[in-house]
């Protein structure tokens, strides 16, 4: 292996074309099954290991390679944030295909474990559980189809291949509690310990599954939809509040009831307990009003001296202590003196925004989900912000002259798109605009770097620097300055 590239796949080449292998690490030797072969380039996967590379370190938690929630654990944190660098500047360079100044060096974690202020955990009759190999298939045998998803840390060095056993259902009067397996709707991860989010993470999680197999709780059935216990949501803040929200499959008030005076009492130190009942087939949340069983209904989050407002709803950036850092290049980078029209766009709960207050003459947030809008209207009043204004809607529709003849014209853009990225709409809408200066803060280098091509139309990039919000994953923040020619 030569290299990482796109997502966490490490990149090998073989007479002229480029092939992306999952599951290894740049420096070990692999003999790999393709599963995509085209002109110039292949996907594969491992099925024998000829020699480790040096890079590789044990995994900490037991469940690494089954869950899949940390793919990068065999890797050094130090190493991962090398690797998370560079994917930055490529995208940009390859894709962008724009002038780039120098990146400023990547802002790690400086916690790279419990970093999580939000987990949410499925109940499940199904279990994927691997065992030992059961039997053992020489190379040239097909190995299991399930080999390559979860042996990213390899065995004993040999010249033969293990063949997976799995056990694909738990008995029905138990259930698991854990992680979707990866690639699997129905099948479930039983998770004994995770190192993703603090205590009481573990012990709410853990006393909860042994509370509902001493009382027979019938555990969520994927395939059949239908069981009584189907989600259990955590939020634990920085400030020390803990909010928990059981999502139920039926409408039991008695069995409900029992489960949420358990937490109550086993846990006095819970901020908040809410229920939620989902009587769907699909797991989405939007369309669902959680109760408040104990509490006040939501918890209070702190980011420097200012307090956000999360209800069960809400979005907020799940690693505080580095949203903090996100927030602080992202002030930084637009440049504030108090005299400037600040626009956040993707707004969400009006966290950059607020965060951006101090140095902004005015702030107008626009965000299309109505819920984020009102909670960013909150917590403008929380944080006793009068020149803050958020409207619901999208952005094309919303900014327009009479808009600007109202509010003003943007001196300075903030701008926080999801994974795919601005429409291609909003990138010439903001080419109309032409505010001074436009501060993208991205979590997918890839879309980035396409619009900042758009934009090179008018501006430049002057700053760049990556921020590692998620140690341990492939995912990697980027925060962007761009200067109008």
């Amino acid at each position: 292996m030569e290299n990482y590239a796109a997502e966490g796949k490490s990149l090998a080449r073989q007479d002229g074309k480029v092939i992306f292998i999952e599951n290894v690490v740049p420096g070990d030797v692999v003999d790999v099954r393709l599963s995509k072969n085209k002109k110039d380039w292949a996907e594969g996967y491992p099925v024998q290991f000829k020699s480790y590379s040096k890079e590789r370190i044990e995994p900490f938690c037991q469940h690494f390679g089954v869950c899949g929630g940390c793919q990068w654990q065999m890797l050094p944190y130090q190493k991962q944030l090398q690797y998370k660098q560079q994917q930055v500047i490529d995208n940009l360079t390859r894709i962008g295909k724009i002038k780039l100044p120098a990146s400023l060096p990547i802002a790690g974690a400086g916690e790279d474990k419990f970093y999580r202020n939000k987990l949410e955990y499925t109940f499940s009759t199904r279990e994927f559980t691997p065992h030992k190999p059961t039997r053992v298939q020489r190379l040239e045998s097909n190995p299991s189809p399930d080999f390559h998803r979860f042996n990213q840390l390899p065995g004993p060095l040999t010249s033969e291949v293990s063949d997976i056993a799995l056990s694909l259902d738990a008995p029905k009067e138990v259930g698991v509690l854990g992680f979707h397996a990866k690639g699997f709707f129905d099948k479930v991860v039983n998770i004994e310990k995770c190192w993703l989010q603090p205590e009481p993470n573990n012990e709410i999680r853990n006393a909860v599954r042994e509370f509902a197999w001493k009382q027979k709780l019938s555990f969520y059935d994927y395939r059949e939809h239908k069981g009584f216990l189907r989600n259990l949501q955590l939020r634990i803040c920085a400030t020390g509040e803990v909010m928990v929200n059981v999502v139920f499959g039926e409408d039991n008030k008695k069995k409900r009831n029992e489960i949420l005076e358990f937490i109550k009492v086993n846990f006095p130190n819970i901020t908040t307990i809410l229920y939620t009942i989902n009587l769907k087939k699909n797991d989405s949340f939007t369309d669902l009003e959680p109760v408040t069983y104990h509490g006040k209904g939501y918890v209070l989050e702190k980011l420097e001296d200012f307090q956000f407002k999360i209800g069960p709803k809400s979005f907020f950036q799940t690693n505080t202590k580095q949203a903090e850092r996100l927030y602080q290049i992202t002030r930084e980078f637009a440049g504030l003196n108090g005299t400037q029209i600040l626009y956040d766009l993707y707004c969400g709960t009006g966290s950059i925004g607020i965060f951006c207050s101090k140095g902004a003459q005015k702030i107008i947030g626009v965000e299309a989900i109505e819920e984020a809008i009102r909670d960013a209207r909150e917590n403008a009043v929380l944080n006793n912000i009068r020149h803050a204004e958020f409207y619901c809607g999208d952005v094309i529709n919303i900014c327009n002259d009479d808009f600007f003849a109202q509010h003003g014209k943007p001196d300075v853009i903030i701008t926080d798109p999801p994974r795919a990225g601005m429409h291609e709409k909003l990138v010439r809408k903001i080419l109309e605009i032409e505010a001074a200066t436009v501060v993208y803060v991205s979590c997918n280098p890839a879309t980035q770097a396409r619009d900042l091509s758009l934009l090179d139309e008018k501006y430049e990039v002057t700053r760049l620097q990556p921020v590692d919000m998620f140690p341990h994953t492939h995912h990697i923040e980027n925060v962007v300055q761009l200067k109008r020619k």
